[in-house]
């Protein structure tokens, strides 16, 4: 629930685009997320802990694309939050989805949490479909909270805010996007 990429660009998503691209990008945050559970149910938490490197790989991979992310958002040139044709037109679900997967994908805090919590969880004797549900759960929890956000940034009154304000949120986001990326790069 904590600010951090996946919000962002939930935010991003939902300024720029309203929030049924915003929904899409959830529904790629859940499906990252169900590939972080694979892996960890899978044991690759055992590969990580035995080659580190793999991931410094995926926290630079990850540090790039919020770089890259950023930099587009410092970019923008907005104008008012309506959509227009046009934006429709070169936006679709598909590509939202994919930011939001790429997003969460790459974030390496996502990868260690879910290392964290399920080895500190769930035990060998914890049985398979428990463990599944665990990760369930994750997908589910993370689709619906970054929705109900998606619902709150978009409510006429706060659009109006955004309005009001938006050139100067983008390149806030731009700017968040670009350091988080440079604090996973040092970090």
């Amino acid at each position: 629930m904590s600010p951090g990429p996946d919000f962002m660009v939930i935010l991003r998503q939902t300024i720029n685009y309203g929030k049924k691209y915003a929904y899409f990008s959830s529904l790629g945050i859940g499906a990252a997320i169900l590939v972080h559970v694979g892996y960890t149910l899978l044991g690759v938490g055992l590969i990580l802990k035995n080659f580190p490197y793999f991931l410094d790989i995926v926290r630079i991979l990850g540090a790039l694309y919020l770089i890259y992310l950023g930099y587009g958002s410092f970019r923008s040139n907005s104008s008012k939050i309506k959509i227009q044709k046009e934006k429709r037109l070169s936006y679709s679900y598909k590509k939202s989805f994919f930011v939001g997967f790429i997003t969460d994908l790459l974030n390496p805090k996502a990868t260690l949490f879910f290392l964290s919590v399920f080895t500190a969880i769930v035990s060998v004797d914890t049985p398979m479909y428990i463990q599944g549900l665990y990760g369930f759960y994750c997908v589910l929890a993370n689709i619906f909270w970054y929705m109900f956000i998606a619902n709150i940034l978009s409510i006429k009154k706060n659009l109006d805010l955004f309005n009001k304000h938006q050139n100067i949120i983008e390149k806030v986001i731009g700017i968040v996007l670009v350091l988080l990326g440079i604090k996973l790069i040092f970090s």
